[in-house]
């Protein structure tokens, strides 16, 4: 219909052709199922009619696909749970169209009679046979006991599971030895549970699915719904904290929640790429002890891990979440070349020279699935990028607006900004810090720097005890910088130790040896400056 009315066919070409073939095709089956409800019975020539009973659907391509076990022909008066399997046929292999589907409404146990022009197709290297062409089929009730059956069920819509097939793996553009060595690794759970069949019958291996590396491929193929037995293959390039509001109290230990500021009790995030360079935040559990945030960020960023268990939170767009896109823009372009949709995988194709992304997915978990997959014995992977640390000098240089940046600075005073009757956690406040770069910096530099530390900026308690207590070295993590000031918000990570991995880009990072200098006060000192004054 789409073709036909954006374009007008040439007249008794091949695509007018085409199209009033399938017109012609789609009459037939639209007749011949009303003739169907018409007579309410089936068709009384049973000549050419295939018998099958159902034994596992899946989704493959948007097709259904059917594993089936032809019947012999059983007396009217027989059930489909009570229809002989004739063990000697073989198993087959029936495909539906997505519109036949719809109106079969099969499930499991159901008989179907597939009635001629059906096709069957014998595939090299199989010892299953394919049925095709199978748009006049009906299933069959054959008792009261069925249709109760099948009123009770028509109430519950049934999940298709969904195999992912990817084109490269169509086309065979992957290492599939070593997709082979990753899938069967000890560290990894199952890509889909085993199915087991009571009636003894060989699991047919099309019924289990690999893991996939692409996200926006999974999102795609597996709906907002979610995806439950498949996987996907990705790597963390951030943890964080994210607030959440009041009414999750049971989910901290205690009384009193991990991290508190605003409020708010927070969400264990995990920032992740694919091999296609595409983001996604995942949302998991909420923290239950003080050195949780440190101990994921040691452990998991960097690694690659598989999703699973995964559903669509929401689709955001750059001008709907500035901050998270500020984030991604700093990891981007992609530390190695990534893999290009569509394109062959030869390095030459797989190009950095690719537009920031627009978009990105907000997944969180299904409760009772499997979320997070992290083997950690595994090498840190390549596309993984590290801070950036920066010397506080280096920063303040920075043109741009909106940059994310890290750095490791002397806390030496803090000024909480709220009203007294605010808690002390759930205050904004001014950190007033310095490093070696600002130190040794000539006049006309700033030797102190006000950080402002806003309330959706998530800090552990171990953290906000440490500045309480006096003079501190703090590693800021994914800061952002702009219109001249550095502050800490939403994914932004305080951590008193420094990562195991990051990349120190020219900064002096070097601890301070001597006594702090500070700007003397004049006439150019500005509001929120620490500065000394003399005489």
């Amino acid at each position: 219909g789409k073709t036909e009315n954006s374009f007008i066919l040439c007249r008794g070409g091949l695509a007018e052709r085409l199209c009033r073939l399938q017109n012609r095709e789609r009459s037939a089956i639209s007749f011949w199922r009303h003739q169907c409800v018409s007579d309410d019975k089936i068709p009384s020539d049973k000549s050419g009619v295939l018998i099958v009973k159902i034994l596992e659907i899946f989704e493959e391509c948007t097709i259904q696909v059917a594993i089936c076990q032809q019947l012999e022909q059983s007396p009217a008066a027989l059930s489909p749970e009570d229809a002989l399997i004739n063990a000697e046929e073989p198993i087959l292999k029936v495909l539906f169209t997505r519109e036949t589907a719809a109106h079969l409404k099969s499930r499991p146990q159901d008989v179907i009679h597939i009635y001629p022009p059906w096709q069957k197709l014998l595939l090299q290297n199989s010892d299953v046979p394919v049925i095709m062409n199978t748009y006049f089929s009906q299933k069959v009730l054959l008792s009261e006991h069925s249709e109760a059956r099948e009123r009770t069920y028509g109430l519950t819509k049934m999940l298709i599971r969904k195999n992912i097939i990817s084109l490269a793996q169509t086309f065979r553009l992957d290492d599939l030895d070593d997709k082979l060595h990753h899938e069967t690794s000890d560290n990894q759970v199952p890509c889909a549970p085993q199915t087991h069949d009571n009636g003894g019958s060989k699991q047919h291996p099309s019924a289990l699915s690999a893991v996939n590396d692409s996200l926006l491929e999974m999102v795609e193929s597996q709906g907002a719904v979610g995806w439950r037995e498949v996987q996907v293959r990705v790597v963390i390039q951030r943890v964080y904290c994210l607030p959440a509001r009041e009414g999750h109290r049971s989910h901290t230990q205690g009384n009193k929640p991990l991290f508190s500021n605003g409020g708010m009790f927070c969400r264990l995030c995990l920032l992740v790429q694919d091999a296609y360079g595409m983001f996604s935040e995942v949302q998991l559990q909420f923290l239950s002890s003080r050195d949780d945030i440190e101990q994921y960020c040691r452990r998991w960023e960097g690694k690659s891990c598989c999703l699973a268990g995964m559903k669509i939170l929401q689709r955001t767009t750059r001008g709907r979440a500035l901050g998270l896109f500020s984030l991604i823009d700093s990891l981007w372009p992609p530390a190695v070349p990534v893999k290009v949709p569509g394109q062959s995988q030869d390095s030459e194709m797989m190009t950095t020279n690719l537009p920031p992304p627009s978009f990105c997915y907000i997944l969180t978990v299904q409760s009772g699935e499997i979320h997070v997959e992290v083997d950690e014995e595994e090498q840190i992977s390549n596309l993984y990028q590290p801070p950036a640390v920066h010397g506080l000098k280096e920063i303040l240089g920075i043109n741009g607006c909106n940059e994310r940046c890290s750095f490791w600075a002397q806390v030496l005073y803090r000024r909480l900004q709220s009203k007294h009757s605010v808690p002390v956690d759930q205050r904004e406040m001014l950190l007033f810090v310095t490093d070696s770069t600002l130190q040794n910096a000539v006049h006309g530099i700033p030797k102190v720097v006000a950080v402002s530390v806003t309330a959706s900026c998530v800090l552990s308690v171990e953290v906000i005890e440490a500045l309480s207590a006096g003079s501190q070295l703090v590693f800021f993590k994914d800061a952002l910088w702009g219109n001249g000031r550095i502050i800490c918000v939403e994914r932004t990570v305080l951590l008193l130790q420094k990562p195991l991995l990051c990349s120190a880009a020219g900064a002096d990072l070097s601890e301070l040896t001597g006594p702090v200098r500070l700007d003397e006060l004049d006439s150019t000192t500005q509001a929120n400056s620490v500065c000394a004054l003399r005489g």
